[in-house]
């Protein structure tokens, strides 16, 4: 015997994982009827008989029910079943949904309220603009966002891609649209969802100017940079005009560490500031230059690694190895979301690594972890080993 507390548990995980295809059908209905049931499970002949009194308040607490209106969204079937030691009974069979609004209202509670907000909202967009598949796409992909908006906010978000749709404000930066109530900081947190909606309704994007994006760098040998400012953050194209040549370039994903590093004969540091390394590809400096790379001894770590490497194939890693995994394991911490991808540039010994990081059940070890010392002495042998090999390089040629 299904219980109305068991049901209504069902209810709640079906309007949370079904709304947004509810919410896009708003907006782009597909004229498919809708109808959700939930078996209710009466009970057996032997459960009757072993406790007639429960049976009885179960099929009562479902008879409360079979007297919803019409436009509620919900009915109770009821079926016969015939006993030999119980004779002839009535009893509610399945629960059937005609509405997402029958389902919600079932439910209750915070489902129910969110689904009411989710589906207002839905319903605003069909009503200001076209009703179009691609815009049911972005409600139904975005839904979790569009959920979690403030009212006011929005409303704004209509307001501004509405607006958006009929004006061109190409090349102009945010702080220079001239909308109402608009600032820097509102457009930078809302541009994702202004942006889907916007291609949704016109197939083009804002054409709004972004900041450059700024790379934080430390040149660790003075005498490459006589004269000039040996620690800052410039674009990867004011980057690119300057006229260092360094031997080794190191790239690190932990800010402190580029932060931490002494001075180094023929070397210059930079933040790869995560998955963004793939700007140091627009650096003629970072290309000619032997670049070694080191990471967090994690899933995302290898990732970012193999990204740089589809820009610069000559990368080398370093305390990114089975040896340094194990040497550290008490200082092994969860990741809590690893990345599941193949990356066909790790070398066997970096494979070798994130494979045992997967196989101890997706551990990590932080950047900032190792030792100072010992990320020292392993820096300084890969710096002498990319040294070796360049110098060997070049008698070749």
């Amino acid at each position: 015997m299904r219980l109305i507390t068991e049901a209504r548990e069902l209810a709640t995980k079906r309007v949370r994982s079904s709304r947004s295809g509810w919410a896009a059908e708003r907006i782009a209905p597909t004229d498919q009827a809708f109808e959700w049931t939930i078996a209710l499970h009466p009970p057996t002949e032997r459960e009757m008989r072993a406790d007639e009194h429960a049976a009885e308040s179960w099929a009562r607490s479902w008879r409360g029910l079979a007297d919803a209106p019409p436009n509620s969204g919900i009915r109770i079937e009821w079926g016969s079943r015939t006993w030999k030691s119980i004779g002839k009974q009535h009893v509610p069979v399945r629960a059937v949904f005609s509405s997402p609004d029958g389902v919600a209202a079932f439910a209750g509670g915070a489902a129910k309220r969110e689904w009411g907000v989710l589906r207002d909202r839905a319903d605003a967009v069909a009503e200001r603009f076209v009703r179009a598949p691609e815009l049911a796409a972005v409600v139904r992909s975005r839904a979790a966002m569009i959920l979690a908006l403030a009212e006011g906010d929005f409303g704004t978000l209509l307001d501004v891609v509405e607006w958006l749709a009929t004006n061109d404000v190409a090349r102009l930066r945010p702080r220079q649209l001239p909308i109402r109530g608009i600032d820097t900081k509102w457009f930078g947190a809302h541009r994702g969802l202004v942006t889907e909606f916007l291609a949704a309704l016109t197939s083009r994007e804002p054409g709004i100017v972004d900041s450059d994006a700024l790379i934080r760098v430390r040149v660790l040998d003075p005498t490459l940079a006589p004269g000039e400012i040996l620690d800052f953050a410039a674009p990867a194209s004011e980057l690119d005009a300057r006229a260092y040549r360094p031997r080794v370039t190191f790239v690190f994903e932990n800010v402190e560490s580029v932060l931490a590093m002494p001075p180094w004969p023929g070397a210059i540091a930079i933040h790869g500031a995560g998955y963004a390394v793939n700007l140091l590809e627009q650096i003629a400096w970072v290309r000619e230059s032997r670049v070694i790379y080191w990471g967090d001894l994690d899933s995302h770590g290898f990732a970012i690694l193999h990204r740089l490497r589809t820009h610069l194939p000559d990368v080398t890693s370093t305390l990114m190895d089975e040896a340094t995994l194990l040497a550290h394991r008490d200082l092994w911490v969860k990741e809590s979301r690893p990345h599941r991808g193949l990356f066909a540039s790790l070398t066997a010994g970096e494979q070798l690594a994130l494979d045992l990081l997967r196989s101890e059940g997706d551990t990590r070890l932080e950047q900032e972890r190792i030792p100072w010392s010992a990320a020292l002495f392993a820096l300084s042998q890969a710096s002498a080993s990319a040294s070796a090999s360049a110098s060997a390089s070049r008698l070749n040629q």
